[in-house]
């Protein structure tokens, strides 16, 4: 399908400069998942025993390098999200849950960590009119964003076309419907939660 392309990697942007990630939790999920190299580690010295090898800095230092009083004494330097193409994602088993028109990388963030915490094995984001995972994402995810794999697709319908294609059943999230524990999960789905 049309939306499937290859995964799309941190931009040139992110590589040469880095991106920072920033919070105790979200930099401890980075550092535990390893799938992105931590080029620097800066801490307070409140924190620093809790991230050995973090060079010790001012709580000023610290925020003016993340771009945010909510750093929580420690950031670390990493390079941009490595997104996953979506076909990896489909598996006879998968569970996934991918957002339409979510812009919010708060909410972004909040969806993935409950993601994580339910057992999704995958989000799903459009390229366009979406969040992308970005430091604010990854810390009010508590770092979830580190261990889901997440994947952008150009279009979303073309991407449940080819999830259906590949047995995988698809549920929207409505108001109106029906309650959540009374629906079957077993096998593979993808759940589509709307927009703001």
């Amino acid at each position: 399908g049309r939306g499937l392309g290859r995964p799309r990697r941190g931009g040139r942007l992110g590589a040469r400069r880095g991106v920072i990630v920033y919070g105790r939790q979200p930099v401890r999920e980075l550092l535990a998942a390893g799938r992105r190299p931590v080029r620097a580690l800066w801490a307070t010295k409140g924190a620093a025993g809790e991230f050995p090898g973090a060079r010790v800095v001012s709580a000023e230092d610290v925020a003016a390098r993340a771009g945010s009083d909510a750093h929580q004494g420690v950031c670390a330097e990493t390079v941009g999200y490595p997104y996953v193409g979506a076909r990896e994602l489909l598996r006879e088993d998968a569970f996934l849950v991918a957002l339409d028109e979510v812009q919010d990388p708060q909410n972004l963030g909040a969806i993935a960590r409950t993601a994580e915490c339910a057992g999704a094995s995958g989000l799903v984001l459009p390229d366009r009119r979406s969040a992308e995972v970005t430091p604010a994402a990854c810390k009010a995810s508590a770092g979830a964003v580190e261990h889901l794999r997440i994947a952008r697709v150009k279009n979303l319908a073309d991407f449940l076309g080819e999830a259906k294609a590949a047995g995988l059943w698809c549920y929207g999230a409505a108001a109106d419907g029906r309650p959540y524990a009374e629906v079957d999960y077993s096998g593979g789905l993808v759940l589509v939660l709307g927009s703001e």
